[in-house]
């Protein structure tokens, strides 16, 4: 059954991937032609600082499950290595459950500030673009990250209980 949540997990992760491959390469995009039309022109990108800022929170905040998944975030183990393998079993499970309870809060505020722009129609100061969806959006990419931790929180709950190494 974990195999399958863990395949569910890595499906839904490379999507949302994708998607935060996307808002980068349209910053890339959107840099070469804001230097192009700025420098050669003297026509810059109109509202160029409010797309690069809303695809920036995309990016990252879609890309983040699978930086998970692939163990590309920082940590630092070289404490923990020093202390027995079933206390790091132990502290891997509360460091999962602090980080799934972490996580399901910022989905959650990310969903009420969306509704807070929402009702408040806030914009971007230039291109006047909505910012709502864009806080709904980082909170459903967070989602599969909660996923992710989720499982590793049980597969952390299974070293402990199995007292595997």
């Amino acid at each position: 059954m974990l195999e399958k949540f863990e395949k569910f997990n890595r499906r839904i992760s490379t999507w949302a991937a994708r998607i935060g491959f996307g808002a980068l390469f349209l910053m890339v995009l959107l840099t070469c032609a804001n230097v192009i039309g700025g420098k050669l022109f003297r026509y810059p990108v109109f509202g160029a600082l409010d797309v690069m800022m809303l695809a920036q929170l995309i990016a990252i905040s879609f890309a983040g499950s699978l930086a998970l998944i692939q163990n590309r975030h920082i940590q630092v183990d070289f404490f923990m290595d020093m202390f027995p393998k079933r206390v790091q079993a132990v502290v891997a499970v509360l460091v999962h459950l602090l980080c799934l309870v972490l996580f399901m809060l910022i989905v959650w505020r990310l969903f009420l500030h969306g509704y807070y722009l929402k009702t408040g129609g806030e914009e971007t100061p230039t291109a006047r673009i909505l910012l709502y969806p864009f806080s709904y959006a980082a909170a459903l990419a967070i989602v599969p990250m909660c996923l992710v931790i989720l499982q590793q929180f049980i597969h952390a709950i299974l070293k402990v209980v199995k007292n595997e190494p």
